[in-house]
Parts: structure tokens; C-alpha cells; sequence
């Protein structure tokens, strides 16, 4: 559970009560952004770590780079809200303007911060005459704070009328680590303490958001608690947020209303906040001493990637074969050819074959596999697009269960793989398959 406390030196731990929610607005500037060539995934991102901060995001935009556009959005924004994060425009190219816009929109004329020039001028050589171009960087609107002095195009904070306004650079991968390593500390000890409070992120499979919010309906009768119901692709995400005006109080209703949330939805919930369902299967297998192997045809590799995104995994994911093809289902899992002329690649007895073969073949305790026809073709009476076989292997025993999934290929292929994680954290959790 994510818990930050307001300090003066901007540190946060988990065993702390959130203090003071403050309302922030989001503006994300470039031409690549509102022309559709680029997609917007930053300011995702970002309102996913604020909510999960405790702050309420209250606009999002996205604007092109028009110096007058910049300057109003941000002169509204700094009216209404606690605090503004501003992305995008701050590189050196001409069509970089975010600076220049609110120099002019503030009245805060651009400044040279040597300490940037400096950085700039030690880390590229003028043989190409670029030298003139990066000084760009090191012009600030007056009053601006660099964020951090270890990247080039760092980001800065500027506080106008007691509002701060964090401007980060349009890169994603340095926006976000940028916002999680200082503009989320910084934010955290920028008040005092007002109100406390307690959130969690309950995240959930197999059950449609109209269900949840039936089980949940009695919880947000509650005073002081606030339940609330968010769709992210093929889960559904459930915040709890408990407030009072003492620690002592929060921890009280918090306990009880996560008590009754874990009673409603059960395993349905497969983890909180910031874990992913690969992840938490990662856990289990940990925990347990298992090693895990994969065998997949329709998702073309898909489980074994979300697989190896959670660092770590080697010491619980042995690897995975793509056997698309009914050549490479017998070349590399062994599995039998009759099995393929009599029933179909498409089938339970292929599914259990491929997960049974494979654990033998590789030597691991547990093994998963899925078949089937992500579409739009190759659809049949019998087998329609969306049918998909998956394999368990686990305790020397190997089951199969049929879906019928319904959706784009790129849907199909994606809830198959959370469906066939979810089946394997199921049957840790059970210890039976």
C-alpha cells in the first residue's frame, strides 16, 4: 500500500498515513501528440502515480506547440489547482516552446542557468556546430529550479503564485522516472498536515466491473470511505480510499473496509497498487520453489514477455517455446502426431499435451500452454474465432480449460494471456489443479 506523509525533506515510507490530497492538472504539450503520430502514454502514467500518491488529478490536456495555447492552459491551470505537471517543448529544436510560452504567459523572462550550459557544453564537442543549438537548453524562465543536474534535458520547477509547476521533458522513459524519483517526494512534503489518509489499489480478474460495484454497494454507504471503480483492459481496478482527522482513526476505518472488500471479491483481487499479475505469479512461484516453463501457439510469445518484464524471473521462469506451426508442436514439445490429425492443434488434448511434453522435456514443475484461433480468420462452426484451449501442467497432473474469447486478434491474444497467468495463480494459491 502506497501511504506518503508530508515532510519537509520530501521522503516518503510505506508505513506512514497519507497527509493533505492535493488537485493537480496535467498538460502535455507537442504537435506529435495532437496530430495522433505519437501516443500519449506519459500523462497515463503520470495520473496513474498521482492517484496512487493519494492526489486527484483534475484535467488532463494535450495541446500542440503554439507558444499562446501553452500560456493559457497553464495561466487557468495555476488558478485552480494545488499543483501543474507540464510535459513536452523543453528540447533544443525550434519547435521546442514550452519555455519561451511561459517566459512571455508568466511574465518570467528566460534565464541562463550555467550550471546547464556547463553540463551541455561538457558532454558534446561544437565540431557540427550543435553547440548553439543545445544552449537552448540552459534558457530558463527566471525563478526555475533544475530538477535534477545528471540529465540533459532535466525538467525543472517553477512555483508562481505559491503553485508549484513541474515541467518535465516529453521522453517518457526520463518524464517518468523523473515525476516517481523527485516530483512525487517533492509534492509529498509540499503542505502540511490538514487531513490523513489510507488508499489502496485492489486489482481484479474474472469478475465484470456491474458485479463488483453489486458485492461492493454496502461499503459505500460508509461515511468517510470512498470506493471507487476503474476498467483497465481485462481487469478492473478498485480504489479504497479512508479518511479521518487522526492517524488512529484512518487506520481503523481503513482496516475494516479492506476486510470487507477482501470478504466480497475473495481471490478475484490477484494483487494491489503497483504489482501486475505476472509479477504476483512470479511471487508464488518463488515462494514455493517452482520454476515454470511455457508453450504457446496463438500468443506468439506474449505470456513469456509479460513473464520476463518483472526482474527477477530467471529465478522462476525457465523459458518458453513459440510453436505456432503443427510441425514445431511435434519438433519441439514432442507432441504426438495423431493427437494433431484427430483432434486439431485447437484442442484439449493438444493443450495438455503441449504443457505435459514441455515439462518433461525442460524438467519444471509447472508448465502452462494455450491454443487457439485469435482470428479475424481460420474460424470454423465448430471452433469459431476466439476459441482458445490452455494447458496446466502442475503436481505431476495436466488439465485443460476451453474459452471462448470475443474481440480483436490483438484482444483475443492479450486476454488469453492474462486469463492463462490468472489459471496459474489459482492453482498455486489452491495447491491443486
Amino acid at each position: 500500500m502506497w501511504q506518503y506523509v508530508a515532510r519537509s525533506e520530501g521522503h516518503f515510507t510505506n508505513d506512514d498515513v497519507l497527509c493533505t490530497t492535493m488537485i493537480g492538472e496535467i498538460i502535455a504539450i507537442g504537435d506529435e501528440l495532437t496530430s495522433g503520430r505519437i501516443t500519449n502514454t506519459t500523462s497515463a502514467f503520470a495520473a496513474r502515480e498521482l492517484f496512487l500518491a493519494g492526489h486527484e488529478i483534475y484535467a488532463m490536456h494535450t495541446i500542440g506547440d503554439t507558444p499562446k495555447l501553452i500560456g493559457e492552459a497553464l495561466k487557468r491551470a495555476i488558478r485552480r489547482v494545488d499543483f501543474v505537471i507540464v510535459t513536452g517543448g523543453l528540447g533544443p529544436t525550434t519547435d521546442d516552446l514550452t519555455n519561451e510560452a511561459v517566459a512571455a504567459a508568466l511574465q518570467r523572462p528566460a534565464t541562463l542557468n550555467e550550471a546547464i550550459l556547463e553540463k551541455v557544453r561538457s558532454q558534446l564537442q561544437d565540431a557540427d556546430g550543435q553547440l548553439d543549438a543545445l544552449e537552448k537548453l540552459a534558457w530558463l524562465p527566471e525563478g526555475a529550479e533544475v530538477l535534477s543536474s545528471e540529465e540533459r534535458m532535466a525538467g525543472h520547477l517553477l512555483v508562481h503564485d505559491d503553485i508549484p509547476v513541474f515541467f518535465l521533458p516529453g521522453v517518457p522513459v526520463q518524464a517518468q522516472k523523473l515525476l516517481v524519483d523527485i516530483v512525487l517526494p517533492r509534492l509529498a512534503g509540499w503542505s502540511g498536515c490538514h487531513k490523513y489518509q489510507q488508499m489502496r489499489l485492489y486489482k481484479t480478474v474474472g469478475l465484470p466491473e456491474h458485479e463488483i460495484n453489486q458485492r461492493l454497494m454496502p461499503l459505500e454507504q460508509e461515511k468517510k470511505v470512498t470506493v471507487g471503480y476503474y476498467p483497465v483492459d481485462f481487469e478492473v481496478h478498485v480504489s479504497l480510499i479512508a479518511s479521518g482527522s487522526s492517524a488512529e482513526e484512518v487506520d481503523v476505518l481503513f482496516i475494516d473496509a479492506e476486510q470487507r472488500i477482501r470478504e466480497a471479491l475473495g481471490d478475484h483481487i490477484y494483487g494491489t497498487d503497483r504489482e501486475t499479475l505476472a509479477e504476483v505469479v512470479g511471487n508464488l512461484l518463488r515462494e514455493k520453489r517452482l520454476m515454470l516453463s511455457t508453450a504457446e501457439s496463438c500468443t506468439g510469445g506474449l505470456i513469456s514477455s509479460q513473464l520476463t518484464m518483472v526482474p527477477g524471473s530467471s529465478e522462476w521462469f525457465a523459458g518458453g517455446a513459440v510453436a505456432y506451426s503443427n510441425h514445431l508442436k511435434e519438433v519441439l514439445l514432442n507432441v504426438d502426431r495423431d493427437l494433431l490429425r484427430n483432434y486439431g492443434a485447437v484442442s484439449g488434448q493438444v493443450a495438455r499435451a503441449m504443457a505435459a511434453r514441455l515439462a518433461a522435456r525442460v524438467g519444471t514443475k509447472v508448465a502452462l500452454s494455450v491454443t487457439g484461433i485469435a482470428g479475424p480468420g481460420g474460424g470454423t462452426a465448430e471452433k469459431p474465432v476466439g476459441t482458445v484451449y490452455i494447458g496446466l501442467f502442475y503436481k505431476e497432473k495436466v488439465r485443460d480449460v476451453l474459452h471462448h474469447f470475443s474481440g480483436s486478434r490483438k484482444e483475443i491474444q492479450a486476454l488469453t494471456a492474462q486469463t492463462a497467468l490468472d489459471m496459474v495463480r489459482r492453482a498455486l494459491l489452491k495447491d491443486a489443479v
